[in-house]
């Protein structure tokens, strides 16, 4: 139960009698048993009165749920989807805190609890009480997991492993022959032309969309039942050449997956991404530490329901000679709403990040948070744009978004109203997919984060002389 500082009033600490009482059902109990493990958080802390905790516990996306509770009266608060109250994750942090499984070292309030604690009602809303429905159970929540750990036995293990390679046989079969329809159906657009292709983009891509989907070719069909929104996105009179440059990549990455359907980065493009687990249990895995900056966060809501959730970092103290990206992704329901943001554009700190393999690593996941000073400049910009785009689509001609870190230039409007980007020298000139702000137009770059699509370039972020500029959300 809760007990409180005395004299004071203040409810500071929590056993695992209020924990039991808190949760919903039996199952949450056991779900959050296996949440208590202390490599699945970070940044645990209380505040300096002893009232709120928090915490980031790592889910099955690219960024971890932020999860806080008032231990005044065990109000609290998640970031994940969940529909239960409190959710798994809330209730793993309450047990970590009542069997001091980690230590929560006092710090200032994360603003992300600030904001939280501003909002809520206080009074007792979510006091632990006695619910109807089955009796729940720590104890028994406790033992499930060696329960099934004793159920592996090396006979199951075996059966598991060959269901397993069967299933990966089955999807690799599945997705060439889909590969072989997309080329097929690419054949037949180029044959009736850009034109009708165009102005049918969207009848015609979720068809062939529904058949990658029946091929197992899950990320591929995605991709293909978003071009039409990429092509309108673009002047009228450059979507015949952004159609091209479309399709051509949807041929380049089918001929690699036929030549190589078993690499990580192609399977990745074509199939579906790994899971957390299967990164962290991989032998030998690119963990980067780095004093990364937040350049800027996507949102966006995507047509088959799911809602893309981007964030790019750029790592401050990359000693090589080209900078290295990440990209943090994460994809949600969107009946869910919208989840908080674990970022904010132009916030700095250090972390470990799992890079997914690849022959260029982009994609990684947050897997720890460290407290300490970060680097107070970007890296140098690269000399040459156009050699470490060419170099980074060497890699993966197939990609869609390219990061770049662009040297010292302006941004600027032509007669025609489009915006562009030029190097100080006027050696590089490259087109912008968005007009620029009024901040921004006009104004001397030291230096600039942007995406090139294959057709335009997105401003990110810049550095001048008075600051940082962000580029469009």
């Amino acid at each position: 139960m809760l007990s409180s500082h005395e004299g004071t009033g203040r409810f500071v600490t929590i056993d695992l009698r209020a924990v039991e009482q808190l949760a919903a059902d039996q199952s949450s109990l056991k779900a959050a048993a296996g949440l208590t493990r202390p490599a699945k958080w970070s940044g645990i802390g209380i505040s300096a009165d002893d009232t709120l905790i928090w915490g980031e516990c790592a889910g099955s996306g690219a960024n971890p749920y932020r999860v806080m509770a008032d231990l005044r009266d065990l109000g609290n608060k998640c970031t994940c989807p969940s529909r239960k109250f409190p959710c798994k994750h809330v209730l793993a942090l309450l047990w970590i805190r009542a069997e001091a499984i980690l230590p929560f070292p006092a710090a200032d309030t994360p603003e992300w609890v600030s904001d939280w604690l501003g909002r809520r009602r206080t009074g007792g809303a979510a006091r632990p009480a006695a619910a109807p429905g089955a009796p729940r159970d720590l104890s028994v929540a406790r033992t499930a997991e060696p329960e099934a750990a004793a159920s592996q036995v090396p006979e199951a293990a075996a059966r598991r492993e060959a269901a397993s390679a069967k299933r990966a046989q089955d999807t690799e079969r599945a997705a060439l022959e889909a590969m072989d329809a997309l080329e097929q159906w690419i054949g037949d657009q180029l044959r009736m032309g850009l034109a009708s292709f165009i102005d049918e983009a969207t009848t015609r891509c979720r068809r062939i969309a529904a058949r990658l989907v029946d091929g197992k070719a899950a990320a591929l069909a995605g991709r293909v039942d978003e071009l039409p929104a990429r092509l309108l996105a673009l002047p009228a009179g450059d979507r015949a050449r952004g159609a091209v440059v479309e399709l051509g990549k949807l041929v380049t990455l089918a001929r690699a997956f036929r030549a190589a359907p078993r690499d990580p980065a192609i399977l990745r493009a074509v199939t579906t991404a790994e899971s957390r687990e299967t990164l962290l249990a991989a032998p030998d895995p690119l963990i980067v530490s780095g004093s990364w900056e937040v350049l800027a966060e996507h949102v966006r809501t995507r047509r088959d329901g799911l809602v893309s959730q981007t964030c790019w970092l750029l790592d401050l103290n990359r000693e090589s000679a080209s900078p290295r990206f990440a990209m943090l992704q994460d994809f949600f329901p969107a009946s869910a709403g919208r989840r908080a943001s674990a970022f904010t554009p132009g916030e700095r700190f250090l972390a470990d990040l799992l890079f997914y393999p690849s022959s260029a690593p982009l994609r990684a996941l947050l897997i720890q948070r460290r407290s300490g000073e970060t680097e107070s400049t970007w890296p140098q910009a690269e000399a040459e744009p156009i050699t470490a785009l060419a170099t980074a689509l060497h890699h993966e001609p197939w990609a869609l978004d390219v990061p770049m870190l662009l040297p010292r230039g302006r941004l600027a409007l032509d007669a025609s109203g489009a915006g562009w980007w030029q190097s100080a020298d006027a050696a590089v000139t490259l087109p912008l997919a968005e007009e620029p702000t009024r901040l921004a137009l006009g104004t001397d770059l030291l230096g600039a984060a942007a995406l090139w699509s294959g057709n335009r370039l997105r401003l990110l972020a810049a550095q001048t002389a008075w600051g940082r500029i962000d580029g469009h959300a």
